[in-house]
């Protein structure tokens, strides 16, 4: 019998569980494995945007306990999987109220010997409307991190800016980082990752700010890109790439860079800008295909980006995670 062919999981694998396990550092965790027809239906026929207000009567109908029997389905995958710190954004706003985060913090207090949760508000109806801004404010006393969509209200209201500022001087008033989702929607019109970055730097936040997804920064010129990433090392600013959740982006018929629909990698990090994985959405209306595989995240992020830097990515999975997140580096002596 032949030994079994080598794989680079292999390889990797291993040195991701020395190195202290998975580090899945964005989620949706709250709104996990509610797939059926009807969700496939919306998936196939709005805009992200237009779901953004079409989850309102899944978030509005989900008792306590659906929340909670969510949190704990997807905490114990992630463990199954050798996961073992984790941040996931939770809904609290008009349509799930605190329930979300009620039945997050009981799910993390029964997991709390097996896995690390760190919980950010989710933002869905920004922070300029005074009901949605009401329950930004009571989530941001009670969440780890303070998340943010600053998209929303730069649609609704013109006033994208005004909403990082309202991020950035919360976040201050209680001591905690800051994550925020940033060009999305894979085009040169969108600006926010230096947007982030102006922001942080002018509100003194360097080093407790992150971008997540960042995808339109390769629809950039290779110029404007050099200069970003200056930018983002000056102000600290931190990544996290899903690359299931945008390998779907749809066709555009506009003429620009060959560039796929994923966050640049392979330049973030020789520019020194930390990144980190995440899973994004699980079996949900928004991305119904994400099984919340770790393995699959990383491999399709180094098939991606032609990233085989072995070394960069066992630090993306892991290393680079826990930094994201606000913990203290792996201490491979204490675990042992």
């Amino acid at each position: 019998m032949t030994d079994k062919p080598l794989t680079v999981r292999d390889l990797i694998e291993p040195a991701i569980m020395k190195a202290g396990g998975w580090v899945n550092t964005h989620a949706h965790a709250d709104r996990a494995f509610t797939l059926s027809e009807k969700v496939l239906e919306i998936r196939r026929t709005y805009s992200l945007q237009q779901k953004w207000d079409v989850l309102d009567q899944l978030k509005r109908n989900s008792t306590e306990e659906d929340y909670y029997r969510r949190f704990c389905q997807f905490f114990e995958l992630m463990i199954s999987q050798g996961v073992t710190a984790m941040g996931t954004f939770v809904d609290i706003d008009p349509q799930s109220e605190d329930r979300a985060i009620k039945a997050g913090l009981r799910a993390r207090e029964h997991y709390q010997d097996q896995i690390t949760v760190k919980f950010a508000n989710q933002t869905l109806k920004g922070v300029i409307d005074p009901e949605a801004r009401a329950w930004f404010d009571r989530g941001a006393q009670v969440v780890d991190i303070i998340g943010a969509l600053p998209k929303r209200d730069e649609r609704d209201y013109g006033r994208g800016e005004e909403a990082f500022d309202i991020i950035m001087e919360t976040a201050k008033k209680y001591g905690k980082m800051v994550h925020a989702h940033v060009d999305q929607f894979n085009t040169s019109d969108e600006y926010e990752s230096e947007m982030l970055c102006s922001k942080t730097i002018e509100h003194g936040m360097q080093g407790r700010v992150v971008g997540i997804h960042g995808i339109s920064i390769a629809a950039h010129s290779q110029k404007y890109r050099s200069r970003l990433y200056k930018l983002m090392k000056e102000a600290k600013v931190m990544m996290v790439t899903c690359p299931t959740a945008w390998i779907d982006t749809r066709r555009s018929n506009t003429i620009g860079l060959s560039h796929n629909s994923m966050t640049p990698v392979d330049e973030l990090i020789p520019a020194g800008v930390t990144v980190a994985l995440g899973t994004d959405n699980v079996c949900d209306a928004m991305v119904p295909w994400c099984s919340g595989d770790m393995w699959h995240e990383l491999q399709l992020l180094a098939t991606g980006c032609r990233f085989d830097d072995f070394d960069n990515l066992v630090r993306i999975a892991t290393v680079n995670g826990r930094k994201v997140l606000g913990l203290i580096p792996y201490d491979k002596k204490a675990a042992a």
